[in-house]
């Protein structure tokens, strides 16, 4: 029982620096993110032309597709720091 929510846990974390793949590209051709910030809400950063957006967790989870690849340093540890 414990294994099944460490794994829910796990797809839902969304970690500073993670390269991600949207469900639809952005209009310069580009499908691929870098998350730059991370809270309430998440921004993150176009690949393809360096435009910024910022969006609502719920939603960036919804239209995340996958993590490309995953940041440095896990997001628990990353919002412990922000609040010191």
């Amino acid at each position: 029982m414990d294994g099944d929510l460490a794994e829910v846990c796990a797809v839902d974390e969304i970690r500073l620096g993670d390269r991600v793949k949207m469900r639809k590209t952005h209009p310069c051709g580009s499908d691929e993110w870098t998350v730059i910030r991370i809270g309430a809400d998440i921004k993150i950063k176009c690949l393809g032309c360096g435009r910024i957006v910022m969006m609502e967790r719920q939603v960036f989870l919804k239209r995340r597709k996958k993590v490309l690849e995953p940041g440095p340093i896990p997001e628990a540890e990353t919002l412990r720091a922000m609040t010191e």
